[in-house]
């Protein structure tokens, strides 16, 4: 197997290493890990592409690439340039510092970079380690992805919608408890949920020269959330995995609102 792995965190993240790892042991000793990570963090960018200027890549050894762009530029660039005659059969994003569940989805650099992959007609799973009290004193943060991502990925490979005819394919998220790994209590297909009461926000700040700057401010990653969903499910001690897609139309209001103005003049 041939995978493409990129991230948000940066080229040098420790969770694209615990990804690195992960990669490796599904790839097996005859497959590839390629990796085209941004050269510098992009949290929160989500699925931006660098439109309006060029983006410069590195190579930086073998199958190891920096971009100076997002992670859907990573994406670009590999199917595009990198692997372009032998593009990847599985493209990981991740394994992200923080959750992607609930609200942060729709910021997420990591879910970007899945997304693209899927537009792009690739299987693409983004991947999130949620942080907490119970990882801080953790030698590695990551533990609850490092020791089950591999495993959760080939059930998901087994057992998910691949299909690459449809017209958005579908792409999946995983986010690991805040847990160490021996106290995952085991996994939850779920849809996305929402926290309740938190929003991102921004804190202004006054420069010494008198200009004025803002720093943006995320909400509670703890607040409750409607049981059953990507929150609640990784708060009570479960891997969550959502199937996205790329298509933001709500077909539950289409019908009604089709009905409302078929008839209407302009």
């Amino acid at each position: 197997m041939r995978i493409l792995i990129t991230n948000d965190d940066g080229i040098n993240a420790p969770g694209l290493e615990v990804l690195e790892k992960i990669a490796a042991e599904l790839a097996g000793p005859d497959g590839e890990v390629w990796t085209v990570a941004p050269a510098f963090e992009q949290s929160g960018v989500a699925h931006c592409i660098s439109y309006a200027h060029p983006t410069m890549v590195a190579r930086l050894s073998g199958r190891r690439y920096a971009t100076e762009g997002s992670p859907a530029d990573c994406v670009l660039a590999a199917v595009s340039d990198i692997m372009v005659n032998e593009p990847p059969d599985l493209v990981l994003s991740g394994v992200n510092r923080g959750n992607n569940s609930g609200e942060n989805v729709m910021y997420s650099g990591t879910i970007g970079g899945a997304m693209e992959a899927a537009l792009q007609g690739l299987p693409a799973i983004a991947l999130s380690q949620y942080l907490g009290a119970a990882t801080a004193d953790l030698a590695n943060p990551f533990e609850a992805a490092a020791a089950h991502g591999a495993s959760v990925i080939r059930r998901l490979l087994d057992h998910g919608d691949w299909t690459s005819d449809a017209e958005f394919r579908l792409f999946y998220n995983i986010n690991f408890p805040p847990l160490p790994a021996a106290d995952v209590r085991g996994i939850r297909v779920v849809p996305q949920g929402r926290r309740q009461g938190s929003n991102f926000t921004v804190v202004p700040y006054t420069a010494p020269n008198g200009r004025r700057f803002m720093w943006a401010a995320g909400g509670s990653q703890t607040a409750p959330a409607r049981a059953g969903t990507d929150v609640a499910v990784n708060m009570d001690g479960y891997i969550s995995i959502t199937p996205m897609r790329a298509d933001l139309t709500c077909h539950k209001s289409l019908p009604e609102l089709v009905a409302a103005f078929e008839d209407e003049a302009v």
